[in-house]
């Protein structure tokens, strides 16, 4: 299992990866965060670019934070980061 830190901006005009900063990855998606709707296009965003099942996509922290914390199931982290296009250190 491998924890992805991601940083989200809702109501973008359109979904995405923006790029990486301190070892977080920063991302759009068009939903609101009301109701859960963000979390879930954040779920289903980083499940496309992963090529994995949304399902082996969970949120473990961060609900209702722009700061949140992903595991993916199923991804070694250095995988989970090739996947993702990180920067090496």
């Amino acid at each position: 299992m491998a924890y992805l830190r991601v940083r989200v901006t809702t109501k973008a005009r359109g979904a995405g990866l923006t790029g990486w900063h301190d070892g977080t990855l920063r991302l759009k998606v068009r939903e609101p965060a009301e109701r859960g709707r963000a979390n879930a296009a954040v779920t289903r965003l980083l499940a496309d670019k992963l090529a994995i099942p949304p399902s082996r996509v969970r949120l473990a922290r961060g609900g209702s934070s722009r700061e949140k914390l992903f595991e993916i199931d199923g991804l070694s982290e250095d995988e989970l980061m090739r996947r993702l296009g990180a920067p090496m250190l």
